[in-house]
């Protein structure tokens, strides 16, 4: 199996912090490196942690990688004006991905946004448009880009307007079938496995997209707990033979 090393950039957020852990307990990556502008309290032997100043990022602060992890991203309201929202979610994309490329990592990894368009008459999805354009046009050795629909999780804070629409998405995702299944919103312990599981599994494509559908199909992460065996199993010797071990030997 080959082994593989990873940078993950937005480590501190919702899809992040899922796709950090995802990383480390993987038999596929044995090292891990994350840039942020604070520490987090996960610890594992995979990881390092690197504190920074993301507007003095130099090509020195990443280590060589096959694949690099974008999951930056922020709000009207956290940025408060728009220049502070482009910079997280457009300009610092770009210079990290420029200085990926130039540190020979194959494989870049962003989250964008469904809707998102060049020509959008949103704000927010007319950024992402433009981010995706540049990204496509800085010519990276692969680039892989995902659209989720909305993202459902624990954010460490309380955000209303995503709280009540997290609310009503709960009740209609079952409803939404067939077609309509690609409107489903997207827990973000799902769309890190499926970053990490198109990563692993890519394609030869140059550019990727991973619209909602397809990071809702992705394989889902299959935590195994160990159930404790029912007591009237427990003293059934007869079911649980298999337990002894006969270490007598009989002469023919």
């Amino acid at each position: 199996m080959e082994k593989r090393t990873a940078i993950v950039v937005g480590a501190t957020g919702l899809t992040g912090s899922f796709l950090v852990r995802q990383l480390c307990e993987s038999e596929e990556y044995v090292a891990v490196s994350i840039l942020t502008r604070k520490d987090i309290t996960y610890k594992h032997p995979k990881l390092d942690v690197k504190i920074i100043d993301f507007d003095t990022l130099e090509e020195k602060d990443l280590e060589i990688a096959d694949d690099l992890f974008c999951c930056l991203g922020t709000t009207m309201k956290k940025a408060k004006t728009k220049e502070n929202f482009e910079t997280v979610d457009f300009t610092y994309p770009l210079q990290i991905a420029s200085l990926a490329k130039k540190r020979g990592i194959q494989h870049v990894l962003v989250i964008s946004a469904a809707g998102s368009s060049v020509k959008s008459p949103f704000f927010y999805s007319r950024v992402k448009g433009r981010m995706e354009q540049e990204l496509i046009d800085l010519n990276l050795p692969q680039l892989s880009i995902f659209r989720p629909s909305l993202l459902t999780g624990n954010r460490g804070e309380f955000r209303f307007g995503e709280r009540l629409a997290e609310g009503v998405f709960q009740l209609l995702n079952p409803l939404l079938v067939g077609p309509f299944k690609r409107f489903r919103s997207i827990e973000g312990k799902q769309l890190a496995y499926a970053m990490y599981h198109f990563a692993v599994h890519r394609n030869k494509n140059k550019v990727n997209t991973y619209k909602a559908l397809l990071i809702l199909e992705a394989k889902p992460i299959i935590e195994k707990d160990e159930q404790p065996i029912p007591r009237e199993e427990l003293f059934n010797w007869e079911k649980r033979k298999d337990i002894f071990v006969d270490n007598e030997k009989t002469d023919d």
